[in-house]
């Protein structure tokens, strides 16, 4: 292994090499710990330290890093107090995830660190996000994002590094080849000679650097960081490096030879290194020990404490509250006149009102930009607002949710559109666990709201028309509004934009321009959680949502007989629990409505807990009327008998004979 020290003073070096032995003496710490049965986990990073440690060194201080969970030396080399890492580590309540998630699973504003989830690859969009929020504010800043060999088969990772290629984004892209996935070589993960060659398909450039060599690293990095801070575009780094153990240490190195081994022991980033610096008089054997000594002696110190750290207390209420960044919404009244709108128009005018008033805002989806998306809603905002803030992005569902998270860590809105909430599914890891789940893990909130185009009644058949918040629903961590006139659907987008939780804003496409109505001019909010009563009865009670509001406006409206109180709900989560009951027991029989197929709707949440909650008060079983049990056909005939509507009547009828 060939070191150059270039201009670096002995003390730069000495500092490397303390900064490249401690999280190794951690490491070794950890696997005696792991053998007495004092942890029970630990994936092991012995033999790449040198990539963590010289690249965090590379960047500045204020510049965010996204980790893997084979890179302690990025925050130790961040100064990351071992104790509170150990905490951390074993559940504790000091931990940066206070008990909730594990290893690496966690982020830090302090330290400017983002840590990864399980799934491997969607930090590398959250990079996206947070680089582009960088550019946006002229703050030059690189970004380092780091995924390992077999990420790069993840679909995560071709569309994060396109959606940073297109847009010009500062972040580096760093990959760890350390030969294997869990068990799986690299000869049976991609068919490229080497992976920095990916980087052509991307028009960027491509790396390749000895992952062992800690100078190397850091030259590198440092290198291309100081670059792309001035000239901001992506590139690729591959890191070419050896797992020395296996996945987690219960999987063992059996499938790896002894041979192979041996030969990635000679590379030993420490060892080798460390005989440099003896070489170079910067260490002398004697002076070696006096550093281990020492900081083997302060790991035990650090960790031992971590140890005797308070175990959290279950608190199911508090639990269930961090699910969500605090927040106590405070409606805005209209102040101004009425203006009749469409649907779609009272959409468009709320996006606009929330361009002005939120200067940190950046819209981001499919041809939204010069063409003013497929529905024609941001239609003119490039003109007002620029391309910096209306994006038009390509098409990868998931980069573009994972950038919106990134914008929002770096101190960003965003509003993020599926062009179908259809195509919402290709995004469903983002939402669903970074999204979803990211205040509750570490205490970061994630401003983030999808518009999601929904629901059928246009003959667009299976892969348009599908009404899928019952999807999102079950997830805690989300909010879910669902409007059915175009006065809330302005006021339910200014009030989900305004939340700095995520929100997933759904829209009728059916009633984008058959539905006008008074809308306030300005800014105005409705408020998410509170229900709308639109007809009063005593006989019974319809609880729905969305177009099927007007389904059951229209009954109502020729059959005034029928006594029926009208509940738009608005939002789904939360709902209004307290005005259904209080229908509820005032008419003692409830129809729930919805334009969802009917099995696991979000319906049958409705009705057990009506069941549970407001039994005594029923005269008849609760009953739901919703769409068949089938996809949505695209014949106008097929549809129509798919759609809830047409089973209303029969519904109602039957409600009020029991």
């Amino acid at each position: 292994m060939q070191f150059n020290r270039g201009n670096k003073d002995d003390n730069f070096l000495l500092k490397l090499y303390k900064r490249l032995l401690y999280p190794r003496l951690v490491e070794e710490k950890m696997l005696k710990l792991l053998r007495q049965g004092r942890i029970g986990k630990w994936f092991s990073g012995i033999g790449q330290e040198a990539i963590a440690v010289g690249s965090t060194l590379a960047m500045l201080q204020e510049e965010y890093i996204l980790p893997m969970h084979r890179n302690l030396g990025v925050f130790t080399t961040r100064d990351i107090p071992l104790k509170k890492l150990m905490a951390q580590w074993q559940g504790k309540l000091s931990g940066f995830t206070k008990g909730r998630d594990r290893s690496f699973h966690f982020g830090t504003q302090e330290f400017k660190i983002i840590g990864m989830i399980s799934h491997l690859g969607p930090q590398m969009a959250l990079a996206d996000g947070i680089a582009l929020a960088d550019t946006l504010a002229q703050r030059r800043h690189a970004t380092l994002v780091y995924t390992g060999e077999g990420a790069t088969s993840e679909g995560d990772f071709h569309e994060a590094i396109n959606v940073a290629a297109v847009w010009n984004l500062p972040v580096i892209f760093l990959i760890e080849n350390n030969g294997y996935g869990l068990s799986t070589p690299i000869s049976e993960q991609f068919k490229c000679r080497n992976l920095v060659d990916k980087a052509i398909g991307y028009g960027i450039e491509g790396v390749q650097v000895d992952g062992n060599n800690v100078l190397e690293v850091y030259d590198t990095i440092n290198r291309i960081a100081k670059d792309i801070r001035q000239n901001p575009r992506p590139v690729l780094v591959e890191c070419i490096t050896f797992r020395m153990r296996g996945h987690e240490e219960a999987s063992g190195t059996k499938y790896v030879s002894q041979e192979l081994l041996d030969e990635w022991a000679q590379k030993d980033p420490l060892d080798n290194f460390e005989r440099y610096l003896i070489e170079e008089n910067v260490l002398t054997p004697e002076l070696i020990v006096d550093i281990k000594t020492q900081t083997k002696k302060d790991i035990g110190l650090e960790i031992e404490e971590a140890f005797n750290e308070a175990e959290p207390i279950p608190n199911a209420i508090q639990e269930e509250a961090d699910m969500y960044f605090p927040y106590q919404q405070e409606v805005i009244h209209p102040q101004s006149s009425n203006t009749e709108k469409r649907f779609i128009d009272a959409i468009s005018d709320g996006l606009d009102v929330a361009m002005q008033k939120y200067p940190n805002l950046v819209l981001m989806g499919q041809d939204i930009a010069d063409y003013g998306g497929a529905f024609k809603i941001t239609d003119g905002f490039t003109a007002k607002y620029g391309k910096g803030r209306v994006r038009n992005t390509p098409i990868c569902e998931s980069a573009i949710v994972g950038a919106g998270l990134g914008l929002s860590i770096n101190g960003y809105k965003a509003v993020v559109e599926m062009q179908f909430a259809d195509f919402v599914t290709v995004g469903f890891n983002q939402i669903v666990n970074n999204l979803a789940k990211t205040y509750y893990r570490w205490g970061e909130k994630a401003d983030v709201v999808v518009r999601m185009p929904t629901g059928a009644g246009t003959g667009a058949g299976p892969f348009h028309s599908q009404s899928n918040e019952a999807w999102f629903t079950k997830t805690p961590g989300l909010k879910i509004v669902y409007p059915a006139f175009p006065q809330d659907a302005k006021g339910l987008l200014l009030a989900a934009i305004e939340d700095p939780n995520p929100v997933l804003y759904f829209e009728h496409k059916y009633l984008y321009r058959s539905l006008t109505a008074p809308v306030p001019e300005g800014c105005y909010t409705t408020d998410i959680g509170k229900a709308g009563v639109l007809a009063k009865g005593g006989t019974f009670a319809i609880v729905t949502y969305g177009l099927g509001v007007h389904w059951a406006l229209d009954y109502i409206n020729t059959h005034p007989e029928c006594g029926a109180t009208l509940i738009d709900l608005r939002t789904l989560q939360p709902w209004d629990k307290e005005t259904v009951a209080t229908i509820v027991k005032k008419t003692g029989r409830v129809l729930i409505l919805h334009e969802d197929t009917l099995t696991s709707g979000f319906g049958a949440e409705i009705a057990a807990w009506i069941a549970e909650h407001c039994f005594q008060y029923l005269d008849a079983p609760i009953m739901r009327c919703a769409s068949l049990d089938t996809a949505i056909p695209m014949n106008k005939a097929l549809e129509d008998d798919f759609l809830a509507k047409s089973r209303l009547a029969t519904s109602i009828n039957k409600l009020l004979e029991y």
